[in-house]
């Protein structure tokens, strides 16, 4: 049995947020949980919310034991960019892409 989580439109890059998802992926929830609490990276702190909702998920809908979960699948795919402009010389302007991420966790119960 699995639960999941997903955190839509996050304004954070996928490439920052996949640094943290490798860190967790396979590991029990509450290490995981641990582990992100204490890394010094803004993905840590967005990927932690989604871990907690995945686990809550869990325990609520589908009855599993918290005890006995770890985080099977994390991912952060890229969602919509948002187009920025900023003037440059001689009347010119440079875009700046500010990326969106959908992050998220699917948890397991080990047997």
């Amino acid at each position: 049995m699995e639960a999941k989580a997903i955190a839509k439109y996050v304004r954070i890059a996928p490439r920052k947020v996949k640094l943290v998802a490798d860190m967790v992926r396979g590991k029990h929830v509450d290490e995981a949980i641990a582990l992100l609490k204490y890394t010094p990276k803004k993905g840590a702190k967005e990927l932690e919310k989604v871990v907690k909702s995945a686990v809550a998920n869990a325990e609520n809908n589908h009855d599993l034991d918290r005890e006995s979960l770890y985080i099977s699948q994390v991912y952060a795919n890229e969602g919509p960019r948002l187009k920025r402009f900023r003037p440059r010389a001689q009347g010119r302007a440079f875009t700046i892409l500010k990326r969106t991420s959908h992050i998220g966790v699917v948890v397991k119960e080990r047997e």
